[in-house]
């Protein structure tokens, strides 16, 4: 292992491994040719010799900024060592060296260990393939915020709704936090401590206390940014799934001043997927989580303002102007608004169930219940793919899990990649042609009744996961816009269709593709009728609403 000697121990660390002497040296070669001055150089030639080294810095409280890591390595390859080296210094730019005939390997460890850049070898001369790409990773590291959130202890009934809905908001935002029970000596200790309040309890690290808080209450917490810094914009964009993200980066990386404003939390529905793997250019799949921090973090990089725990309740068109209302009482305006707004789950209308929900019954994945699962039989009731990525993610826990599909079968409904996910998984059992028709249980779901044609079916099961289609929730948009029979947003052609126009419609040309029957109002993603309820298409349609937000504006 080679350490730079007499550089201040202060400085930040830029790491190489390469288990071939020659190429270590060269890497590290040009490293101080350029960087030497303000980065200590660190040189190891295998993954535990770098490892070693990386748990001496963090000993040490130094920091490290880059890490370059050869792919072919023996014992321990350089994807490997990525994914290990992130526990130690998570916020390290990672760039994998790869010769030509590795590139897959290196576009796998994108989604592996979330890579940030790879280097074909030779780089030859480096001012022009080298030193411009750890360039780039310098200026990312060194806008990234690396001062670790203080970790929260919330306080609460193990089978209380708003509880499980404190912890899902938490684990979403991916805020480090403690839970502990009311039974718990250090729970009921805080309990007494803050005068026996309403749980759950919040103690953050500097010791405020709240009580059963609101989701504004626990953004502002954890730190999330929940008030506009100004009063107009170019373009506001009403939620952050997938179509809202995606309007939000090509919105603020075209130039237009963008505002999101997500009442939950960034991704949406699809941000709660355990795995979704027929996502373009993720061949090994990428979690809803990780889907939705990327793009999250690309938003961010060209400008966009991102407020969450906001809501919009109603939106007025005063002039130019598309005025959004606030929850909170106040308002934002701007010359154009994206409804991106996604949908929520449909709810099951079962004997008991209603009893149950955040107490054993879930709408949606709830990763955070997951590994409570273990060893224990779980249900979920849905046929679409957002049930088929639960079922098998619930796999690796539950001792069994039960699909119950009111169809006769998945093929209708599901990709066929899952389908045979679901076969060749021994734990899940399928059950088609049923339907949930009671649950049962005292403090939690403890019992649950599927029915069929001439039977029915009692299994003792404390969890149940609930995918049984949406529903757009635009009531708030009543008298604003148009919407169809079941409430979800009309565009473009189907405004138009048999040669009628908009009620109200005040300009003498059609509504564009995505734009509502209020001009400079358009829709994108799962919220708009007839849209193809798929993450890649939500994407795409706010990308193509912000290419007609600027032909709107030009000529309005």
């Amino acid at each position: 292992m080679s350490w730079d000697e007499g550089d201040a121990l202060s400085k930040p660390v830029l790491l190489t491994v390469d288990d071939d002497p020659g190429v270590s040296r060269a890497v590290a070669r040009d490293l101080r040719r350029r960087y030497a001055e303000t980065y200590r150089i660190v040189r190891a030639e295998s993954g535990r010799q770098a490892l070693d080294a990386l748990s001496e810095l963090r000993l040490r409280g130094d920091d490290t900024a880059v890490l370059l890591a050869d792919h072919r390595m023996p014992e321990m390859n350089g994807v490997e060592f990525l994914e290990r080296a992130m526990d130690l210094f998570p916020y390290a730019r990672r760039v994998l060296l790869t010769a030509y005939a590795d590139t897959d390997a290196a576009i796998r460890a994108i989604n592996v260990v979330d890579l940030d850049h790879y280097l074909l070898k030779p780089w030859n001369p480096p001012e022009e393939k080298f030193y411009p790409v750890i360039d780039a990773q310098l200026d990312a590291w060194r806008r990234t915020d690396r001062s670790r959130p203080a970790e929260l202890r919330v306080v609460g009934h193990r089978w209380s709704a708003r509880c499980y809905e404190v912890r899902d908001f938490l684990a979403r935002h991916q805020a480090p936090y403690t839970w502990l029970m009311d039974t718990d000596p250090e729970g009921a200790e805080l309990i007494a401590a803050a005068g026996s309040p309403e749980l759950p309890l919040v103690v953050t690290a500097g010791g405020d206390t709240l009580c059963a808080p609101s989701d504004a209450e626990l953004a502002s917490a954890i730190g999330l940014p929940s008030s506009p810094s100004t009063g107009f914009y170019d373009l506001i964009v009403v939620g952050g799934g997938p179509s809202g993200l995606g309007a939000a980066v090509y919105g603020a990386s075209e130039g237009l001043k963008t505002v999101v404003v997500e009442r939950r939390a960034l991704g949406g529905q699809a941000g709660q997927s355990s795995r979704i793997e027929n996502y373009l250019g993720f061949p090994d799949g990428v979690t809803g989580q990780q889907l939705a921090d990327r793009a999250r973090r690309q938003a961010d990089r060209f400008g966009a303002e991102l407020l969450q725990a906001g809501e919009v309740v109603g939106l007025e068109a005063r002039g130019t102007a598309r005025v959004a209302r606030l929850a909170d009482g106040s308002e934002i305006a701007a010359h154009a608004v994206i409804l991106a707004s996604g949908v929520s789950y449909r709810r099951l209308n079962a004997e008991g169930v209603d009893d149950f929900v955040g107490r054993g019954v879930y709408y949606g994945a709830a990763l955070t219940e997951a590994p409570s699962c273990a060893d224990e039989e779980v249900a979920v009731v849905g046929g679409a793919n957002s049930a088929g990525q639960a079922a098998v993610h619930l796999a690796k826990y539950a001792k069994k899990v039960h699909i119950i599909v009111r169809a006769d079968g998945l093929e209708k409904s599901m990709s066929h990649y899952l389908i045979e996910q679901i076969e060749q998984t021994p734990n899940i059992e399928v059950h088609t042609g049923k339907t949930v028709c009671a649950a049962e249980g005292a403090d939690r779901l403890e019992r649950l009744t599927f029915a069929w044609p001439g039977g029915k079916k009692t299994i003792d099961a404390h969890w149940l996961f609930v995918f049984i289609g949406a529903e757009p929730g635009t009531g708030w948009l009543d008298g604003f816009v148009e919407r169809d029979e079941r409430g979800y947003v009309v565009t473009g052609p189907d405004l138009v269709a048999g040669g009628r126009r908009p009620a109200g419609w005040p300009l003498a040309r059609q509504p564009y593709h995505l734009e509502t029957s209020v001009p400079g109002v358009f829709a994108a993603g799962d919220v708009r009728s007839e849209s193809m309820k798929r993450v890649a298409s939500a994407v795409g349609d706010g990308a193509m609403a912000v290419a007609l937000v600027h032909r709107y504006l030009e000529q309005a």
